[in-house]
């Protein structure tokens, strides 16, 4: 069996689109949060460089959070989306979160969905991204201190000032999902998937299938591990977080990247310039309401994952890659203790 692509990107936006906060945009997105922290030194001229790179390839969903080194990261954003046009603009998703707060610098964090918070993170949200309205406003983690009515009124008559385009979750319980929707509707719902970590097929990505709510898939390359090509977790740098990640570590880091390598073998076999484009093709095949938005500084691996909207897949490819990252197949836990705080969605 055999794939074709091509190794050229076109500059002009593929046909392969989602409906995501009531626009259609491609389904293939980006997150911004490297470009603040978390994946080593930054470089914001680098960065803003990507932005514009990603623009003029057609991606129009932009993902970041309040968190991201403490604003830095919608502060960036904030200064691509003054260079462009008022058009330009108003064709963005941009996708932004509430609810963590950290200490500067650390991983500790603390979550707040209070209603005074929730509009007090707005206003600063809107005003580091030179926004009037935040086209999709996540909760980006839950606090079970607040009802989730609550919340989603909060949110609700945040959308009714137009402060906020729609209302989306992230990691939360399919309880929460139901309750919420209930309240007011739910146009996306953030968590973590990919070949590398496929608890949402259980409950999360039927559910949302069936209420008509958008599923946004964040690190669908598995923290880049799925790209084949990340050196080993000594040679990452001093204050990158997957030197404290289980998968990355350990014998479960060992049989991770034996699983990692073997993607890669598809790859070369199928004539697939990236493992990377593999794992991305895979998602947007296996879930036809999801959008990915992978993270990158750098403008070769954008263009790479961009490229991953022209693979196609056929049954029996997909039935592999499925065999191969079987649920269980993957080692390790996805996050730290700490990194569990405020994640409803099971952990296993």
């Amino acid at each position: 069996m055999s794939t074709t692509t091509s190794n050229s990107i076109s500059s002009t936006p593929f046909d392969l689109t989602r409906t995501l906060a009531g626009q259609r945009v491609p389904a293939i997105g980006l997150g911004c949060m490297g470009m603040s922290e978390f994946y080593g030194q930054i470089d914001d001229a680098e960065s803003l460089a990507t932005l514009h790179a990603a623009h003029a390839l057609g991606l129009r969903h932009f993902d970041t959070a309040d968190t991201y080194d403490a604003g830095h990261n919608e502060e960036l954003l904030g200064r691509f989306l003054a260079q462009l046009s008022p058009a330009q603009r108003a064709e963005l998703c941009i996708a932004s979160k509430f609810g963590i707060q950290r200490p500067p610098g650390t991983y500790e964090r603390h979550i707040d969905n209070s209603p005074a918070y929730i509009r007090s993170a707005c206003e600063a949200s809107l005003k580091r991204l030179g926004l009037e309205q935040i086209g999709l406003y996540y909760v980006h983690r839950r606090d079970p201190r607040q009802p989730i009515d609550q919340v989603m009124q909060t949110l609700g008559e945040l959308k009714a000032e137009g402060k906020i385009g729609a209302i989306g979750l992230s990691e939360v319980s399919l309880d929460t999902l139901q309750r919420a929707h209930a309240v007011h509707p739910v146009a996306a719902l953030q968590s973590e998937y990919s070949l590398w970590e496929r608890g949402a097929e259980a409950q999360m990505l039927p559910a949302t299938a069936a209420l008509g709510i958008a599923f946004v898939a964040y690190s669908p390359l598995g923290r880049a591990l799925l790209s084949a090509a990340l050196p080993a977790t000594q040679d990452l740098a001093a204050n990158d977080f997957r030197r404290q990640l289980p998968r990355f570590n350990g014998a479960a880091g060992e049989q991770n990247r034996l699983l990692a390598a073997s993607l890669a073998e598809l790859a070369r076999e199928w004539g697939v310039a990236q493992a990377s484009q593999l794992a991305l093709a895979w998602v947007l095949h296996k879930q036809p309401h999801a959008l990915v938005i992978p993270g990158t500084r750098r403008q070769s691996h954008l263009r790479s994952n961009w490229a991953a909207g022209g693979l196609r897949l056929s049954p029996a490819q997909l039935q592999t890659l499925d065999d191969l990252f079987r649920p269980g197949a993957v080692a390790g836990e996805r996050y730290t203790e700490g990194g569990w705080v405020g994640i409803e969605s099971a952990r296993a």
